[in-house]
């Protein structure tokens, strides 16, 4: 009998991935840059027993269906919004994510790209680097300060409340709106819980950390930047298609809000033609709210663990549910 087949979606440690090498056979995306083409994931899913997947990768039903011994889906970050959760539970597909090693990394993140957008880094930097800072001025770069504002968050996870434990710390008033009360954060950072429509229209930022799905779909519309108040930044550190940009977008044009920054969009990647790149007050990065060189390695041990433990029939660590 031919040991388990693993093949996975994208370029990893070669560390992490030797012990997987001496267990079992395994094949690996090599392009660090490049997704792998749909056509070949296909065909690696007919007899992969297990995937080790990145978010930009569909694993839908079509693709659960033509796999004829997977076992397992080891997804590479901490949403799964790429996989048919439901279908994969109908076949036994076990779906396992990296929750909660990623959080503190991520919070650090977002709230450098909160500081980042509301003290104008990029343009400030951009303007040293041409060579347009010609002499001190009063209101050369003049941005917003983040001390003792009121900082709302949507979606009080355990990101959520980590960056709410940074917010605390520059003495911001903490709202949140979550489907269910978070009464730790509640009690020990002093997080106060309200509705949606309250939280957008109080807060002087604006940061969106929800999961993807139906009910967060678009949930930042026109009618929701509108409802913000003009001096208002919004933060997405979540997922892209909770923004409608093209409502984004005419809000910063219309000035209905002051700024934004974005770790996510809709369609990622995106190129340098994309509307928002066009303006000043946008600050955007490309998808790197866990990217620091120890929290994406653990992402990659705890992969290859989930794999190795299912696969040796043993129960994974991060095992996803359906819902």
């Amino acid at each position: 009998m031919e040991n388990p087949y693993i093949f996975i979606t994208r370029k990893l440690s070669e560390h992490i991935i030797r012990p997987l090498r001496e267990k079992f056979q395994v094949e690996m995306w090599m392009e660090e840059d490049q997704p792998v083409p749909r056509d070949i994931l296909m065909n690696e899913a007919k007899r992969a027993d297990a995937l080790i997947t990145m978010l930009s990768d569909k694993i839908d039903e079509e693709l659960l269906n033509v796999s004829q011994s997977l076992k397992v889906v080891a997804n590479l970050a901490v949403g799964f919004d790429n996989i048919d959760i439901k279908a994969a539970s109908d076949k036994g597909i076990v779906v396992c994510n990296t929750p909660d090693v990623l959080t503190d990394t991520t919070a650090d993140l977002t709230f450098a790209l909160l500081m980042a957008t509301a003290r104008r880094i990029s343009e400030a930097v951009d303007l040293v680097k041409s060579g347009g800072w010609k002499s001190w001025s009063p209101l050369l770069m003049a941005g917003h300060d983040v001390h003792h504002k009121t900082i709302g968050i949507v979606g009080m996870g355990s990101i959520g409340e980590a960056v709410a434990k940074r917010a605390k710390g520059f003495d911001m008033e903490i709202l949140y709106y979550n489907r269910n009360r978070k009464l730790r954060a509640e009690e020990q950072l002093g997080a106060k819980y309200c509705e949606f429509q309250d939280l957008i229209e109080t807060s002087d930022f604006i940061v969106c950390l929800t999961p993807l799905t139906e009910e967060t779909f678009h949930l930042f519309d026109l009618k929701a930047f509108q409802s913000m108040k003009r001096t208002a930044i919004f933060i997405n550190a979540a997922r892209g298609p909770v923004v409608k940009e093209g409502d984004l977008y005419e809000a910063l044009i219309d000035k209905e809000i002051a700024a934004a920054g974005l770790d996510v969009f809709e369609v990622e990647p995106i190129g340098a033609d994309h509307p928002l790149l066009c303006m000043d007050n946008v600050v955007a990065l490309p998808h790197i709210g866990s990217s620091s060189t120890e929290t994406r390695e653990t992402m990659m041990k705890l992969c290859a663990e989930n794999v190795e433990r299912v696969l040796t029939g043993k129960e994974p660590r991060t095992k996803v549910t359906s819902s």
